[in-house]
């Protein structure tokens, strides 16, 4: 499953597809989600959020289109007027004048209104973005300190979305391996020092894989080669 920061770079694709651009054509497989089809004609996509492995694409009309891609749902832009060649199922058309982005095979999506993206179960559950420039080590460090998280090891705590939005399996190695612990560590057992790296480590190394959109320096050792 995509992580946080191929989430992210899936949202920038979008954005620079779409963002800004009047829609001419608006098409949703689900019954649910076809009132909103008229509704979203003229308006324009005012800018894609991520909250971990969930898209948040914002209209100018002040609806909100949720979706999770989970294991195999996938967006793609294309030219408008191109008809891509695949077996998936298309559940998603957001069409501007000179690019349409498509969302196929995903099934878990939903139109939101600005109070529902407070009381949405899943966006209620998610904890911090790891990718949220406004998130510090700080409010991490105390997130790992709560009662909640504490007694937790690693191996779960750092994929449980309701800890930190946007960690998965190749990220969880690599932090833990680039602060020296292991998956059966738990945070109340950790020394300042260790705490701090864990922290900051957290933050710094989803952010580093996003920044570098998967490229690697051949020069310095990835401990998510590595399995734990």
């Amino acid at each position: 499953m995509p992580e946080g920061p191929e989430i992210r770079c899936a949202a920038d694709n979008l954005e620079a597809a779409i963002k800004g651009k009047p829609l001419t054509d608006v098409w949703f497989a689900f019954p649910q989600l076809k009132t909103y089809q008229s509704q979203l004609i003229g308006q324009h996509v005012t800018h894609v959020e991520t909250r971990g492995k969930a898209l948040l694409t914002h209209f100018s009309n002040d609806l909100t289109l949720y979706s999770h891609n989970q294991l195999y749902g996938v967006w793609r832009v294309v030219d408008t007027g191109e008809e891509p060649q695949t077996t998936r199922v298309l559940r998603v058309k957001l069409q501007t004048a000179d690019k349409t982005i498509l969302l196929y095979s995903a099934s878990d999506i939903e139109m939101l209104r600005p109070e529902q993206l407070t009381t949405h179960p899943f966006l209620q559950r998610v904890g911090p973005d790891v990718l949220d420039p406004n998130l510090t080590p700080e409010v991490v460090k105390e997130r790992l300190l709560s009662p909640r998280f504490r007694n937790r090891q690693f191996a779960g705590l750092l994929l449980d979305q309701a800890f930190l939005a946007g960690l998965g399996n190749y990220l969880r190695v690599e932090i833990l391996w680039q602060v020296g612990l292991t998956g059966n560590h738990k945070a109340k057992d950790l020394n300042a020092a260790q705490l701090d790296a864990l922290a900051h480590a957290l933050l710094e190394i989803p952010r580093f894989s996003y920044a570098t959109r998967g490229q690697v320096d051949e020069n310095k050792h990835h401990g998510a080669l590595v399995s734990l």
